[in-house]
């Protein structure tokens, strides 16, 4: 039995509004839209069972602090990397600082929500693949982590340094998922955080333990009693979602 990641959801205060921006910034499809969430896929047959898909909620709470989990957009070339913020610039997003050096070659911007994410320079990984290149997520103790979403997620290592460690796919098809070294302490309920979801034939209360057993907890993050899904946190207190199989 395994769960693999389906999405990843963000607050927001009009999901409406960012989700339309996301599809845009990524050229990706909305699915569904409500007044309070909105889902945005990857083109093409198939992305729903595959995810991961970008689903936006609405929360009144407010942006605090920098979020523990952004996402990276991929470029093809030195030009289509500027091309891409002067774009993204121009529909809304605004430059960013996280404590980057100034000679990096990644670029970074908030939404407008002030979500920060990262346009990268050209990289071979990412060369001719989807518009998001990786899903990241902070982490104090990256290799240790991976362990757990190595089970959570049914990825692979696919590289791995002192700094961060990087999920794949089997099939090595995008986006990434990567554990970035990160001393800060957390504080307070992540604004983006992941679903896992069995597959279809699997039993959710028997994949709930699997990974209570491998290092997770339960969370309460005012999801209340009625919903169809489990909120847990991994070892290092990220909130995550199991969803109901499929």
């Amino acid at each position: 039995m395994t769960t693999r990641l389906f999405s990843v959801v963000v607050d927001a205060a009009d999901p409406r509004a960012l989700g339309f921006w996301w599809r845009d910034a990524l050229g990706w499809e909305v699915i569904y839209q409500a007044a309070d969430e909105v889902v945005v896929v990857p083109p093409g047959a198939g992305a729903v069972e595959r995810g991961p898909g970008l689903v936006f909620v609405e929360v009144d709470d407010p942006k605090r602090g920098k979020n523990r989990v952004h996402l990276d957009l991929a470029s093809q070339s030195v030009d289509d990397q500027a091309a891409i913020v002067e774009r993204l610039i121009a529909a809304g997003a605004t430059p960013a600082g996280v404590g980057q050096r100034d000679d990096v070659d990644w670029v970074v911007l908030a939404d407008p929500e002030g979500n920060e994410f990262c346009v990268l320079d050209p990289r071979d990984r990412y060369r001719g693949g989807s518009a998001l290149a990786a899903i990241v997520v902070d982490a104090a103790d990256p290799t240790t982590l991976a362990a757990f979403w190595v089970a959570a997620t049914g990825r692979s290592i696919g590289y791995q340094d002192d700094q961060i460690v990087s999920l794949r796919y089997p099939d090595g098809l995008l986006p990434d998922l990567e554990l970035l070294r990160n001393a800060d302490p957390r504080s307070g309920k992540n604004r983006l955080h992941l679903d896992v979801a069995p597959w279809a034939a699997s039993d959710l209360d028997a994949e709930v333990s699997r990974l209570v057993a491998l290092g997770a907890t339960p969370a309460d993050v005012g999801q209340g009693s009625d919903v169809t899904w489990v909120v847990l946190a991994d070892p290092e207190g990220n909130e995550f979602c199991v969803l109901r199989p499929r």
